[in-house]
């Protein structure tokens, strides 16, 4: 069998947030890291060149949609995930499991998979852990997800705990299921929801197992940001440092890096392209709601002291005229924007870990927390 082309390499450390540098087929990735959320092969509105120019390394692309439409085997017949959308930089996969039991009412678990009818027409559908690898690997993806089982918070304890033991018989089916391991690697998938014993106990079992990175799951689906961290902290000391530690889902700036802080490595999240598209901004003065009254006549810049922004040549008082009037150029703006703010605090994220800067990281967190705010100006 031919050897993997992919590694993790730890290449520095700042108290227990880290910089790293992960090896893909289609390239290196530098951590800590966001990656954008291309649904359907696209980050919606955007083009695989604007999402070099904002800074994106690595995209984040949907398993239950790309199985629904096109479908996987067509995008392999025309060469891969990689050609189709135009994009040679790296891409991730999920397995479809947390949009597959997102439907809750049209579903049935058991332990071969499950079973569900797709809301758009009522076709009865099945995906088990052996068909969500094969999905990933006819897309040829560099990372794919293990199908998991992800339940909603709050959670009856023998409940997450009898389903974090299936997420594991299914991430020990999807190992046995690979048949391209050189093209695509495999991530596990921690959950235990809030029960401590539960997910360190986890953490511990799946961190034995043959897998190239491990992802904390089942966050972001309910519980307050305090549970989100407190159930970040317990995990990231199990997970070795030899491998990408991946937060799934989350969130808003200073989500992030407060989670840097506890040493995870890798993020994706909708919310910089879908807060983009409804007239929201991110700036280092808070979060703008382009919508509002006040910025009709600001000549201003969105965000002053960021010159390198995509939206930076247009004033305050055009972008409102654009959201206001449902122009798709206002929409495609923000989220250039939005996408570049994420990728500037993964950058100073990561410059200041390198430098072993513990009180610029804190600063960081601080600034971070301001821009998830709404801007008071």
């Amino acid at each position: 069998m031919a050897m993997p082309c992919w590694s993790f390499e730890e290449t520095a450390r700042c108290g227990l947030a880290r910089a790293g540098r992960l090896v893909l087929p289609h390239g290196t990735v530098e951590t800590p890291v966001f990656m954008p959320v291309g649904t359907y092969g696209s980050v919606r509105g955007l083009t695989p060149g604007e999402l070099r120019g904002v800074g994106a390394q690595m995209v984040l692309a949907n398993t239950y949609h790309l199985w629904n439409r096109p479908g996987h085997g067509l995008v392999e017949q025309l060469g891969g995930l990689h050609r189709f959308m135009r994009w040679d930089a790296p891409i991730l996969t999920d397995s479809g499991g947390y949009q597959v039991f997102s439907l809750k009412k049209h579903l049935k678990v058991s332990e071969e998979g499950v079973m569900f009818r797709l809301p758009e027409n009522g076709d009865l559908r099945s995906l088990t852990p052996e068909l969500a690898v094969e999905i990933q690997e006819a897309l040829g993806v560099d990372i794919a997800m293990a199908f998991d089982e992800c339940i909603e918070w709050p959670a009856e304890r023998n409940r997450v705990a009898a389903s974090t033991e299936r997420t594991t018989r299914w991430l020990k089916r999807c190992m046995n299921a690979r048949e391209k391991p050189e093209q695509t690697g495999l991530f596990g998938i921690v959950q235990g929801g809030l029960y401590e014993d539960l997910r360190i106990a986890h953490a511990q079992e799946i961190t034995t197992l043959g897998v190239q990175g491990l992802a904390i799951g089942g966050l972001s689906v309910g519980e307050d940001r305090d549970d989100m961290l407190a159930a970040t902290s317990w995990v990231v000391p199990h997970l070795g440092s030899n491998r990408a530690r991946y937060l799934m889902g989350v969130g808003h700036p200073h989500d992030i890096l407060d989670a840097v802080l506890l040493g995870v490595d890798m993020f994706d999240c909708v919310l910089p392209t879908r807060l983009g598209r409804h007239g929201m901004a991110y700036t280092w003065q808070g979060r703008r709601n382009m919508k509002n009254a006040r910025y009709a006549t600001d000549p201003r810049p969105l965000d002053e002291s960021d010159p390198e922004s995509p939206a930076a040549d247009y004033s305050r008082a055009y972008l409102k005229h654009l959201v206001k009037s449902g122009e798709m150029l206002g929409r495609r703006l923000l989220s250039a924007h939005n996408l570049h703010f994420y990728q500037s605090l993964m950058r100073r994220a990561r410059a200041l870990i390198v430098a072993g800067d513990a009180e610029g990281l804190q600063e960081l967190s601080k600034a971070a927390a301001r821009a998830s705010a709404p801007a008071d100006d």
